[in-house]
């Protein structure tokens, strides 16, 4: 049975390019993917929440009830990986309904969508915020809010068992410009950790070069691939235990001078720059003997810098989410 659906639907499934999406599987971790109820496991409610390849769309990411490293956070604005930041939950800024469908008139709208977009955050808390806050706060303020909030140290610590047992509940703080400098940061988060493959790379961070010579690079590879020689990874590391003010990329280069403070953030347990050293190095599966060899991607997408401005992009990333964290306004609960 397997054999003869393969047969007669596989052609047809692969033929449809637009299933093919990019997709967030790690932290800071892109991948390509086929998403095709047919070809994947599980799909979960993306439908719903990305049913059209141009729909754009937010996802707050939380780790699920139960997780051994305590709240794992992060944003989103494509499908991803179920255990993306643990084993995860997405919280989404918009929801999708297809509308019903109607027999064709002549003022129907040009490409109109088929689908309907819902509001994630709901109409009671918008009314209890602007309640509170005044008339100009709007739906997308109070989902940044929650992005920041959840980011406080001070909410993180004074519920950190409660955080272990259940989803999040999220007090709105009573000053007025608290929300305001809440939603603010948290607007300045979302930005970063979405658009981290844009963010420049700190000032302060030294890349030492020790390029190949021409004949070296010539003896390895032809002309096409020289410029890619010196920016492949095998796997990054440390000089030694306890020494991450440095990174060797590779023979020819040394990242050094990197702020002691770039690893407070962290992500599902790990620095932000661990997990590029993690996933950007070169694996072989022993089962398939597939391997998975990331510089590849950089010759997908045409830089051969890419891994090397990625991990210098993350350290700035960390820097700049670290300031943010402790410029959040301070938080009191009642014990």
């Amino acid at each position: 049975l397997l054999f003869s659906y393969c047969k007669n639907k596989l052609p047809t499934i692969i033929g449809q390019e637009l299933n093919l999406t990019m997709f967030n599987y790690r932290p800071f971790s892109r991948q390509n993917v086929y998403y095709s109820k047919s070809l994947n496991e599980y799909v979960y409610k993306w439908s719903k929440f990305l049913p059209e390849k141009n729909q754009k769309n937010l996802f707050i990411c939380i780790s699920s009830t139960g997780h051994n490293n305590g709240l794992s956070l992060l944003i989103s604005n494509s499908i991803l990986d179920a255990h993306y930041n643990g084993d995860t939950q997405a919280f989404p800024l918009y929801y999708y309904e297809e509308r019903e469908k109607q027999s064709p008139s002549l003022f129907d709208a040009a490409g109109e969508s088929e689908y309907i977009r819902r509001d994630g955050v709901s109409d009671f808390i918008l009314g209890r915020a602007r309640k509170q806050y005044g008339k100009n706060v709007d739906k997308e303020d109070i989902f940044y809010y929650v992005y920041g909030v959840l980011h406080s140290p001070d909410y993180r610590n004074a519920f950190e068992n409660d955080l272990k047992k259940m989803l999040p509940r999220l007090p709105l703080v009573e000053d007025v410009r608290g929300f305001w400098k809440f939603s603010k940061a948290g607007r300045q988060l979302a930005e970063l950790h979405l658009n981290y493959e844009e963010v420049e790379p700190s000032k302060e961070v030294i890349v030492v070069y020790n390029p190949l010579s021409v004949s070296e690079a010539l003896s390895q590879a032809n002309k096409e691939e020289m410029e890619y020689l010196n920016y492949k990874v095998q796997k990054m590391r440390f000089p030694k235990k306890g020494q991450k003010d440095t990174i060797i990329y590779n023979n020819q280069i040394t990242i050094e001078n990197i702020p002691e403070k770039a690893y407070e953030y962290v992500v599902n347990g790990k620095s932000a720059i661990e997990w590029i050293m993690e996933r950007y190095q070169v694996t072989t599966d022993k089962a398939s003997g597939i391997t998975n060899d990331p510089n590849d991607w950089a010759a997908e997408v045409g830089n051969p810098r890419y891994i090397l401005d990625l991990l210098l992009s993350i350290i700035n990333v960390s820097v700049q989410t670290v300031d943010i964290v402790a410029g959040l306004p301070k938080m009191e609960f009642e014990e």
